[in-house]
């Protein structure tokens, strides 16, 4: 049985833990709230590029750029976005097994794993029978825009030399700080989508066009060249869609530590409050039994 000493001990032990939760809390959430305010910002940047990039490779011939034509050697190209550290609920575990699943469910073809954060790169290096081509750790402290970069033309250069099919991005989508939801997007090559939209006097001029059985269509002048400006808009679209994933994973990673922290301090509440009740339970039962002591003796001495 623990001894009064033993109980006291437990309760600092438990306290101290408790105040590293809490601060691990507290550093999450204000990292959450610059991750999240990156993020909103990222979001309709990336949308609007990934729709100019679609509708010029809708308007020019698909062979003219590696970036828009999928490769025949039967290999797919998966990148696997985890965090360096733990202590941040099922956030690793989740890409992890949405990874793996992936791969089985890729069937017929060789996946090629290219490992984002130290807990992918430990998962899949005790797994031989899965291939890493590459790994990217230690910069999400410092991470930002050129890292990002230069990881899409890592993937980009891979994606040409060794004739992908496509390639896939597996990553935490942030939704809340409460609510992250695993994805897998396509990265390459980039699909070809007629994205124009027509103006609200636009569309009385086309009905108008339309009843005369003519057919309105809408062309741009290119500066310097649709050639050249296809290239440059798709390798900011590469870079800045890997960008905006390292985004959505930083701020669920954040948003996932800081509802488990929080889930942390409140038991190790509830466990020093078990302690403590403990605690004063056995005190008091050392002092009845002392008193029951005291009183047993000066009852002996009095019947001598």
């Amino acid at each position: 049985m623990a001894t009064l000493r033993d109980v006291r001990r437990r309760i600092l032990s438990v306290k101290n833990t408790q105040k590293l939760t809490r601060a691990m809390k507290m550093v999450a959430s204000s990292k959450l709230r610059k991750a999240e305010r990156l993020l909103l910002q990222a979001r309709p940047y990336s949308d609007k590029i990934m729709d100019v990039v679609a509708s010029l490779a809708f308007r020019t011939d698909a062979k003219d750029h590696p970036l828009l034509n999928a490769g025949d050697s039967g290999k797919v190209e998966l990148v696997v976005i985890t965090g360096d550290k733990g202590l941040c609920g099922a956030f690793n575990s989740n890409v992890l097994r949405f990874a793996v699943s992936s791969v089985r469910d890729i069937a017929g073809k060789q996946v090629d794993l290219f490992v984002v954060g130290k807990k992918a790169r430990d998962f899949f290096r005790t797994k031989p029978a899965y291939s890493v081509c590459d790994e990217y750790l230690n910069f999400w402290r410092t991470f930002g825009p050129r890292d990002a970069a230069q990881v899409a033309q890592n993937l980009a250069a891979a994606f040409v030399e060794s004739s992908y099919e496509a390639t896939y991005l597996v990553y935490n989508e942030f939704k809340t700080a409460l609510s992250q939801r695993v994805v897998m997007e396509q990265l390459l090559p980039v699909v070809p989508m007629d994205t124009s939209e027509v103006r609200p006097e636009d569309e009385v001029e086309a009905e108008g066009d339309s009843e005369r059985g003519d057919v309105v269509q809408t062309d741009y002048l290119y500066e310097p060249s649709l050639v050249a400006l296809v290239d440059e808009l798709l390798r900011r679209h590469v870079e800045f869609q890997v960008y905006r994933a390292f985004l959505e994973s930083h701020a669920s990673e954040q948003g996932a530590r800081m509802t488990a922290m929080d889930a942390a301090t409140d038991n190790a509440q509830e466990m020093i409050d078990t302690l403590t009740l403990q605690y004063h339970r056995a005190r008091q039962a050392s002092i009845t039994r002392e008193l029951i002591e005291i009183v047993s003796g000066a009852e002996a001495l009095a019947g001598l």
